[in-house]
């Protein structure tokens, strides 16, 4: 990438051009160029299956794609007090969704996650987990300076009210997704055993009771171990499109996992880049993810502000694992789950809060000159 900004232009943009990690923003800018495409690829076929506008999913999509990326590059360039007291606004507004949603929220499939909001059907859960990122980052930094036990309560009470709210509508996947930042966490800022002791025998008892108590839950697993106790058409679907795509892929347009899948456009679209443009390219997406993923963690382990470091590992263990959930369910390598893949899956909420999410790790891990730690 190259500029025009000169290493003396003290203006703000041209601070955040020489002190962003560019390496990690041009390989986002990529995952979300592949996106497009993707978007193009495997939503036609979809709208067009349910008497949709041909390209209704694609204009709804990329439209969405500019602010997102504006959203990011604009939180990028904020101070870390900055970042926290937008994380805190953001995380107070959306607690205040998901508390409306229940009352307020459209019902799909047997779940409650969606709210209407002037036209716009908004997921409140997609904008927890950022904002929750950075808002327990604060807290367990706080609780690490005062040294005492009672002094993790706070973040331990935030994640607990988190975690109902998520598994009140139900949605055990984002539960997961939440409690793996929360734990990530918990553990980097040094918690006392016998609380990682009790964290996993929760987590633990928490799946096996999930397992019981949610029928959809119970299919997913039983499907997963035993292929005969059930449907598997979507994964076996999946795992046909791999296995044709090859190396190279079938070219552009020529996928036919996308004509029988219904939701190929967001839960099972690395499937539509393993047939249509194949191994190779599947494996470039994942190289992007990772790089992000890493040289964030990275960047992280070499920090000296406790926040920064919590914050940024939670973040990015957001980003990674939530793609890792994605790959994995389409290979099959896991039960099947809906999850985005970031800046690549049709949803817009999952675009603007990951748009979000990068840009307050991006706003982190940016260089900082004699800076005062708050």
């Amino acid at each position: 990438m190259t500029t025009t900004f000169s290493r003396t232009d003290t203006s703000v943009v041209g601070r955040w051009w020489w002190t962003i990690d560019r390496l990690s923003l041009a390989a986002l800018c990529t995952i979300m160029f592949i996106g497009c495409l993707l978007i193009l690829a495997a939503s036609p076929a979809v709208a067009t299956r349910i008497g949709l506008d041909y390209f209704y999913f694609v204009k709804r999509q990329l439209v969405l794609v500019p602010p997102a990326l504006a959203i990011m590059l604009a939180v990028s360039m904020l101070d870390m007090v900055s970042v926290r007291r937008l994380a805190l606004v953001g995380f107070v507004g959306t607690l205040v969704l998901l508390l409306l949603v229940p009352v307020m929220g459209a019902e799909i499939k047997g779940a409650r996650r969606w709210i209407n909001i002037a036209g716009f059907s908004l997921q409140p859960s997609e904008f927890l987990k950022p904002t929750f990122a950075v808002v327990a980052a604060w807290l367990f930094a706080r609780a690490r300076a005062r040294g005492t036990v009672l002094a993790f309560v706070p973040p331990i009470a935030l994640w607990g009210l988190c975690a109902a709210l998520l598994l009140a509508q139900p949605d055990l996947g984002q539960t997961v997704v939440l409690s793996a930042i929360w734990f990530t966490q918990f553990f980097l800022a040094g918690l006392p055993v016998i609380l990682m002791v009790i964290g996993a025998v929760a987590g633990a008892a928490g799946l096996v009771m999930a397992y019981h108590t949610f029928p959809h839950v119970t299919s997913r697993i039983n499907r997963f171990l035993d292929p005969d106790s059930g449907d598997t058409f979507q994964v076996d679907r999946s795992l046909e499109a791999f296995y044709k795509g090859g190396l190279f892929g079938q070219g552009p347009g020529e996928g036919r996992v996308k004509q029988v899948i219904p939701d190929v456009h967001a839960d099972f679209i690395y499937a539509v880049a393993g047939e249509e443009f194949g191994m190779i390219a599947c494996l470039i997406i994942l190289a992007l993810f990772s790089l992000v993923v890493l040289r964030g963690f990275a960047k992280a382990m070499r920090e000296t502000n406790l926040f920064v470091m919590l914050a940024v590992a939670g973040l990015f263990t957001q980003f990674g694992l939530q793609a890792a959930i994605h790959m994995a369910s389409t290979l099959h390598l896991m039960p099947t789950k809906g999850m985005t893949l970031p800046f690549i899956s049709y949803g817009g909420s999952s675009l603007l809060a990951i748009g979000i999410g990068c840009g307050f790790a991006l706003a982190l891990t940016r260089k900082r000159y004699g800076r005062v730690d708050p």
